[in-house]
């Protein structure tokens, strides 16, 4: 049986202000997604709704994987269940080392029956399989020594989600806008060792404003948070914007602008104090 997560009439809501209404999409394994949409369209509120981020209110909808509804699941449920997120903007956690990080996580995933403070995966073997990975990513041993994200770089923050995703080999893992903040060099690195560590494995969403992260990762559909279509789609929107789904979708482009400027109201109101 074929894994799958199913976006069924999905309505989002943060702090009682409504972001999407009514998302269906349906990801199978094996398969490649790009999600592409301006600014503020909800893009990243789609990724944290699914990973069950507190903030984020399903009013309206199921997320279900493999049929089953995961709305009641906490984030760490919908992760031993093989859900995964690369943060647009990853935290720092100082004085946790990303090799530690990444032996409990992945002992975790593998064995999600584990009680806090029970064995974990031994060291020979997770040692081995870190440093097969590092190699294949190209990325070198010194960087599991440090403290997660603490210090990084936007491109080594990128690379270390990369590297955790590489470890966990979930089912779906939601990718967002792992370019953000590269350069032309790092985002062909990035396209690059997405495709390396065997996306064909799982259920790759990609959300992304460019094509180029998908250059190695071409989609089998592009979503366009209103648009469904292929690769031919993804390229359309880098290389001409996104003019034309607003002038197909009017009152939609209506109600994102007006949210757009709602909040640049509320930030230029705290500013004023």
């Amino acid at each position: 049986m074929t894994d799958t997560l199913s976006i069924l009439d999905l309505h989002v809501a943060v702090e009682g202000k409504p972001i999407l209404r009514g998302v269906t999409a349906e990801l199978v394994r094996g398969k490649t997604y790009a999600l592409m949409g301006p600014n503020g369209c909800g893009k990243s509120t789609l990724g944290l709704a699914i990973m069950g981020h507190p903030k984020y209110e399903v009013t309206q909808g199921d997320i279900r994987l493999n049929g089953e509804s995961i709305l009641e699941l906490d984030p760490q449920e919908r992760a031993l269940k093989g859900l995964f997120l690369a943060f647009q903007r990853p935290v720092a956690i100082p004085g946790v080392k990303l090799a530690d990080f990444l032996r409990h996580a992945t002992t975790n995933v593998r064995n999600p029956t584990r009680q806090e403070g029970g064995e974990l995966m031994p060291m020979r073997e997770f040692r081995k399989e870190l440093k097969d990975k590092m190699g294949q990513l190209k990325i070198d041993s010194e960087f599991a020594r440090r403290y997660v994200n603490d210090g990084f770089s936007g491109g080594e923050m990128k690379r270390a989600e990369i590297l955790q995703l590489a470890m966990l080999q979930p089912k779906f893992a939601i990718l967002d806008e792992t370019d953000s903040g590269l350069d032309a060099d790092a985002v062909r690195l990035a396209s690059a060792s997405i495709a390396e560590i065997g996306r064909e494995k799982m259920g790759l969403l990609i959300i992304t404003h460019h094509d180029k992260l998908l250059e190695q990762n071409p989609p089998d559909v592009t979503f366009a948070m209103l648009e469904q279509g292929g690769m031919e789609l993804a390229q359309e929107l880098h290389n001409q914007g996104y003019e034309r789904l607003r002038h197909s979708y009017p009152d939609a482009a209506a109600a994102n602008q007006a949210m757009i400027e709602k909040e640049k109201d509320k930030k230029e109101a705290l500013l004023a104090k």
